[in-house]
């Protein structure tokens, strides 16, 4: 979730990448830093925090210009959303080869870049950061011999992972490679100079002409142009494009809201939250956490407090913990754990769910737990926050910063969490199956890929069931067992954005009151996937549907069962049936996103709402 941007032509690099930064800074706060070409050497400052302390560096280095000499000024420069190390200076981009040739840029994650550092370190290379990032800056100087674009070339087929990155090498002023494998990348095309970045933002105040760069291909940037190969050096012809959009839609990425640009960014804050922490045949890897593995092995209970979308996120990892772990789990409002006197303490974990680190509640609920003896891990967004130094651990997703008040991305991130300690619980405490344990952690690196086709192919679906049921003035959600969860979560989204009075139940409660409510006028709405309670969810939608409400099912592909009592179905990928939440609340999400916006509505800024609650 980081921001890149490079620079190759005849003016001064320096005001070129800071402003480039700027329109990035969205993709990363942590720390920033940039890299110069200048005389024949590579000049870099970096800095802690945001892009504000990155200036205050610059001006007490100097200007670091660049000389127009052999091409041009030359120059890379990032903004960084920390994943692998601490927030520091050292740890900030570019980095470098330890003989100065090479510095580097990069975005997304290196899932091997332990065994590649144990490689060079065997090699008597010297490592001056605990990222993954650094790695790739030695690989490429290692396998430099006179062409950068051959060693970024070798490089790429050393390491695994999704990433991004561009590089340039002392010896070769003028000249930018970049590479791209599942981070986004792309190139802007300007009269005698090039732009590479992560994003096009970065560069639109200067050109409106990009050159995509597809997955799996490597650019070769001059100031007279590019060249573009694939990993396998096949030459790949394509045409530039012209952006039409404005300063506003750019900051969005030609999305019309932020809102529908983060949805879009599932996918990536699932790879960047789980690929490099589990690894097929060799299990889950939470070592950044703090976690003992011989208190997790141990251990008797979970508390999971929580307010809003995190503790729909809570519910869900209740049912992944209790079935893969077979531990206890209790799910409680932290609002309303705040006020009790628990019963909590040594032995027990009480996770404490928070995107920003700082909602008031949570954190006072896991302060209770601590000062009661239990030990507290905290699942958060942000590094630095207070969440994190109001627990014993910290699980961080890593969904990169979210502009839109309804929660999308963090939501997902944040199940995906919970499904990663799941597992690490369940191979600790041998609960399951060695085989089962590999196809569950399979399956969850499946899901960015699946996710990213999930959106395409309900969002057309999605949108005509908005349509016809947009002018309603109640929704009824309903779901059983794991879907619950998920219909909770779908509700508030409804109600977040377009105010739409709804309700979510429990299905077998149905009868129990909220039957009463419905008539032929009803949207009634149900996560209808597959799970062990199928079976009961299709006969309260026959209950439904006989007291005439209009039901839309969100059901498993290959479930014909259910689109004989829905009237209209959306069906998303099959997964296990744990894994289902991630699926499901894609078109909830998007039906959401659609009767807000045909009516007219600011879904990135709903009403009487904040981003994150500080106060009681």
């Amino acid at each position: 979730m980081c921001g890149i941007i490079g620079y190759v032509g005849p003016r001064p690099c320096q005001p070129i990448l800071v402003a480039g930064l700027g329109k990035l800074e969205y993709r990363g706060y942590d720390s920033a830093g940039l890299a110069i070409m200048t005389g024949g050497s590579i000049e870099k400052v970096r800095a802690v925090g945001n892009l504000a302390m990155l200036g205050e560096a610059l001006d007490a280095a100097g200007r670091l210009d660049g000389d127009a000499t052999n091409g041009g000024s030359t120059g890379i420069a990032h903004t960084r959303w920390a994943t692998h190390g601490r927030v520091t200076e050292q740890n900030a981009h570019p980095h470098s080869a330890d003989d100065g040739s090479v510095e580097m840029v990069l975005n997304g994650i290196v899932e091997n870049h332990a065994e590649i550092r144990e490689g060079l370190q065997a090699e008597g290379v010297e490592l001056s950061s605990e990222t993954d990032a650094e790695v790739v800056a030695h690989l490429i100087a290692r396998n430099f011999e006179g062409d950068l674009t051959e060693a970024v070339r070798a490089t790429v087929g050393e390491l695994r992972g999704h990433f991004s990155f561009v590089a340039m090498h002392r010896d070769l002023p003028g000249v930018l490679v970049g590479a791209r494998w599942e981070t986004p990348l792309t190139v802007g095309l300007g009269e005698g100079e090039t732009f590479v970045a992560s994003a096009i933002p970065a560069f639109m105040a200067e050109t409106r002409e990009v050159l995509p760069v597809e997955n799996g291909e490597i650019v070769t940037a001059t100031a007279d142009g590019v060249e573009i190969e694939t990993f396998a050096g096949e030459p790949v012809e394509r045409d530039p494009e012209t952006v039409t959009w404005d300063e506003e839609a750019a900051e969005k990425s030609g999305y019309e809201t932020f809102m529908m640009k983060e949805i879009h960014e599932q996918p990536e804050a699932i790879a960047e939250t789980v690929l490099d922490r589990v690894r097929p045949g060799e299990g889950v890897d939470l070592s950044d956490s703090g976690l003992d593995d011989e208190f997790l092995a141990g251990l008797g209970r979970v508390v999971v407090v929580a307010c809003g979308t995190s503790y729909h996120a809570g519910l869900v990892g209740r049912y992944a913990i209790e079935t893969w772990a077979r531990v206890p789990v209790e799910c409680d409002i932290a609002s309303e754990y705040r006020y009790r006197d628990p019963v909590v303490g040594p032995g027990d974990l009480v996770i404490g769910i928070t995107q920003s680190g700082e909602t008031a509640d949570t954190l006072a609920a896991m302060k209770l737990a601590r000062e009661k003896g239990a030990t507290v891990l905290a699942v958060t967004n942000v590094m630095g926050s207070q969440a994190t130094r109001e627990s014993d651990a910290v699980l961080y997703t890593r969904a990169g910063l979210e502009i839109g008040v309804a929660a999308t991305k963090t939501f997902v991130a944040q199940v995906a969490v919970m499904y990663l300690f799941a597992l690490k619980l369940a191979e600790l405490r041998e609960t399951l199956p060695a085989e089962v344990l590999e196809g569950l952690e399979q399956a969850l690196r499946d899901i960015p890929e699946l996710m990213d086709a999930t959106i395409d192919s309900v969002s057309e679906v999605v949108e005509s069931v908005a349509e016809r049921h947009v002018d309603q003035d109640f929704f009824l959600y309903l779901g059983r067992h794991i879907g619950l969860p998920v219909c909770l979560e779908g509700a508030l989204k409804l109600k977040e954005v377009s105010y739409i009075p709804t309700d979510a139940y429990a299905a077998g409660e149905m009868k129990h009151g909220p039957i009463a409510l419905l008539d032929e006028s009803t949207p009634v709405v149900c996560v209808a996937t597959d799970s062990p309670v199928l079976d009961k969810v299709l006969s309260n939608l026959e209950e439904v549907r006989a007291r005439g409400a209009d039901t839309i099912a969100i059901a498993t592909e290959g479930s014909d069962r259910v689109g004989e009592v829905a009237d209209e179905t959306i069906f998303v990928p099959a997964t296990d049936w744990v894994l289902q939440p991630l699926f499901a609340i894609i078109p909830l999400q998007l039906l959401a996103y659609h009767v807000a916006r045909k009516r007219g509505l600011n879904v990135d800024q709903p009403r009487n709402l904040a981003k994150t609650v500080t106060v009681e």
